[in-house]
Formats: C-alpha cells, sequence, structure tokens
C-alpha cells in the first residue's frame, strides 16, 4: 500500500505542479477565461488514464492463466521502464518545465479554438498514462493483501489536495527534495516488478534457464506474516527467487541508482 500510495502521490504532484504552471499562466497573461480548457484537457487526461487502467484489469481477467502471467510480466517490465524515464526525465527537465510550458500556451492562444486544451492534454496524458500502468503493474507485484488501489487512490487525492493549496500559495514544498527522494525510493519499487515482471515470464517458460532458487528466506520472512506483507507491499519483496529473478533485480537497482545518484550529484554541482 505504501509503495502505491508514494506512487501515486509522486505522479499526482508532478501533474499538478504542471496544471498549476499552466493556470498561473493563463492568469498572470489576463487569460483567466481560458482556464476552462485547461480543466477540460486534463479532465479528459484523467478519464483516458483511468480507462487505460480499467481495460488493462478487464482484458486480463478474462484471459487463460497463462495469457495473464504473460501479459502481467511483459506489461511490468514496459512499466519499469515508463517509470525509469520518468524519473530521469523529471530531474532533468524540472527547471526548464515552466518555461517550456509557457511557451506552449503563448503558442495555443495564438492557434486559437481548443489548442489550450490540447495543451493541457498532452501535458497531462503522459503522467496519467505513466501512473495508470505502474499501478496496476505494482498491484500486481505486490498482491490484492497490501490494499494497492486504496494506497494509490490516496496517494493521488493527498497529491490534489497539495497541488490546490500549493496554488493558493498555502503550502510550500521542497519540491527538488521530494522529487530527489521519492526518485530514489521509485527505483527501489521498480526493482521489485522489473523482478517480479521476469519471474511471471520465467513461470510461464519464456526464460527457461537460471531457474535455481538463489536464496531463500521463508522460514524468517513468511509470505503471510506482517513482515512479509509490508516488505511486497513497498519493494515487492520475493523470499525464495530463481538466480534469474534475483539477478534481474540487482541487474536492474545498481546500474541505476548509481546514474541516479550521478545524476543528482552533477546537479547540486551547478
Amino acid at each position: 500500500m505504501l509503495a502505491n500510495y508514494l506512487i501515486g502521490l509522486r505522479e499526482g504532484i508532478e501533474a499538478a505542479l504542471i496544471v498549476s504552471i499552466l493556470i498561473a499562466y493563463l492568469v498572470k497573461i489576463d487569460q483567466r477565461h481560458q482556464v476552462k480548457k485547461i480543466v477540460l484537457g486534463v479532465s479528459v487526461a484523467i478519464i483516458v488514464a483511468v480507462g487505460l487502467g480499467l481495460l488493462l484489469s478487464e482484458i486480463i481477467k478474462n484471459e487463460p492463466a497463462e495469457t495473464q502471467e504473460f501479459i502481467a510480466g511483459v506489461l511490468s517490465i514496459v512499466a519499469v521502464g515508463f517509470v525509469t524515464w520518468m524519473i530521469f526525465w523529471m530531474k532533468r527537465q524540472s527547471r526548464l518545465l515552466a518555461k517550456s510550458l509557457h511557451g506552449k500556451i503563448d503558442t495555443a492562444i495564438a492557434a486559437g479554438a481548443n489548442a489550450l486544451a490540447v495543451v493541457a492534454f498532452l501535458a497531462v496524458i503522459r503522467e496519467g498514462i505513466e501512473t495508470s500502468v505502474f499501478i496496476w503493474s505494482a498491484a500486481h507485484s505486490t498482491g490484492a493483501d497490501t490494499n494497492p488501489v486504496l494506497g494509490a487512490v490516496l496517494g493521488l487525492l493527498t497529491a490534489a489536495a497539495l497541488g490546490v493549496f500549493m496554488y493558493k500559495g498555502a503550502v510550500r514544498i521542497n519540491l527538488a527534495s521530494f522529487f530527489k527522494y521519492t526518485g530514489a525510493f521509485l527505483i527501489v519499487v521498480a526493482a521489485g516488478i522489473f523482478a517480479y515482471g521476469v519471474a511471471e515470464l520465467q513461470e510461464i517458460g519464456l526464460l527457461p534457464f537460471l531457474g535455481q532458487t538463489a536464496y531463500d528466506v521463508t522460514a524468517m520472512v513468511p509470505d503471510d506474516s506482517i513482515l512479509g506483507a509490508i516488505l511486497r507491499g513497498t519493494i515487492s519483496f520475493n523470499s525464495a527467487p530463481s538466480i534469474l529473478v534475483a539477478a534481474c533485480w540487482f541487474g536492474y537497482i545498481i546500474p541505476t541508482t548509481y546514474f541516479y545518484l550521478k545524476a543528482t550529484k552533477a546537479k547540486v554541482a551547478q
């Protein structure tokens, strides 16, 4: 639940930040009457993102068990690619985000019609699709007993409330620190989801190698224990992974963490 809460919170705050920048700029240039177009574009993006999540759930529910595992495995790996790109993209573009959005608004106003709604839709839909796919994958990898959907919804609602307060100036958040620490945590979450995706593909025979158990700590951390549920709910913990699954976990988290910390140090040095 905690992992999905933080996923929803981080992605929601990114989206809220984008919407706040769009609306604040319209107010600044005396185009307040155009705000409804921003709301329209954002609303459509939210509907599309939620619809994608529901569609994925419906598709996989009606498929045979082996097909379900294949879809869950592939989408989990795809979701990890999405979130990894998002983490590094946000780190590179955060300083230029407002300037980029302001330029797009100026162009959209000049174009007229519903161009502003399109700008808002495109600005938010990427976050929405990433959130939908990643939360869907995280829900499958952590298990239903960790309340993944509830965690994600609470995270998104918290982000929405913080977005409103940030726009009104009632709350000040150090966004650089927020994105830095949540980005680091999401790398750990993504490593677990990546390992889960590989495990699903290995289980149906698509990766028929290195299937021996790498280690087994089930006696210390039983799957049905409170600690087991907490670890699965936060980092998709596997108490008895295969050699391939364990190798993929370490193979993702070590280089990704290295480049993330390197990028963080480079940004601080600027």
